[in-house]
């Protein structure tokens, strides 16, 4: 019944290769749908969110380093931000975005005070906002269930 909100699906081997590929500014195409060959998706959502939270095998490195340039950490921060608030969003990535405060949040609040920025409460209102955006597509969709849509 909620499959749609939970997001937890299989991978579509060619997005997540694509997706792989794309530097922050690709991505942040792909999540505000401006890429022509390519719509975005919760799938492509929940693989971008992937990609900054894990860590590469190969390197042992996270997407995010503490030592990258402030321009790199706030591209990121402002492409979590726009995940948070997307149409798409399912329970999944709610679940991500959390991960990724809990990853990053000494990186974020080291950010904040040397930048003089908020992104940690701006993080927070986008993980609150987030949430009921679940609740009202969760509640929505329960209603179309009783109306027999």
């Amino acid at each position: 019944m909620f499959e749609s909100l939970l997001g937890k699906k299989e991978q579509n081997s060619s997005l997540e290769n694509k997706i792989y590929r794309m530097n922050l500014t690709e991505m942040r195409s792909y999540i505000k749908n401006n890429m022509t060959n390519i719509e975005s998706s919760s799938d492509g959502l929940s693989l971008v969110m992937d990609k900054l939270i894990t860590k590469n095998e190969r390197t042992s490195k996270r997407y995010i380093q503490a030592d990258d340039m402030d321009s790199k950490i706030k591209k990121a921060f402002e492409l979590v931000l726009a995940i948070a608030i997307h149409k798409k969003i399912t329970v999944h990535i709610v679940e991500q975005l959390q991960e990724f405060l809990a990853v990053y949040k000494d990186m974020i609040v080291k950010y904040d005070q040397e930048n003089k920025d908020i992104y940690i409460s701006r993080f927070k209102k986008a993980l609150k906002q987030s949430i009921e955006n679940i609740h009202s597509m969760s509640n929505l969709e329960r209603k179309m269930n009783v109306l027999g849509s």
